[in-house]
């Protein structure tokens, strides 16, 4: 096992998920609830799950493409949100 990799995954997905929807919506879950143990494992599974996806997608697309092109895939997709975020007008 990669240790060095484990932990840079670790931290990046750690730092990227706080404060993100996905917290908030298990905070607000959690609030209105009476079991903040199954809000706590659903939002688990639903992590797992997705990040499960992305690593299969991503280990395909791999296969399939050299890296450096899946690492521009994914820096556009970014930068396109990230601009599409900051250019959106709510009409």
């Amino acid at each position: 096992m990669d240790w060095k990799l484990l932990g840079l995954s670790f931290i990046t997905v750690f730092l990227a998920e706080i404060g993100d929807k996905s917290q908030l919506a298990a905070i607000a879950l959690s609030g209105s609830s009476r079991s903040p143990r199954a809000v706590f494992l659903g939002s688990i599974a639903a992590l797992l799950l997705t990040s499960l996806i992305g690593v299969l997608l991503g280990d395909g697309l791999a296969e399939i493409l050299p890296t450096h092109f899946v690492k521009a895939i994914a820096a556009f997709g970014f930068a396109f949100l990230g601009l599409r975020l900051l250019w959106y007008e709510k009409k």
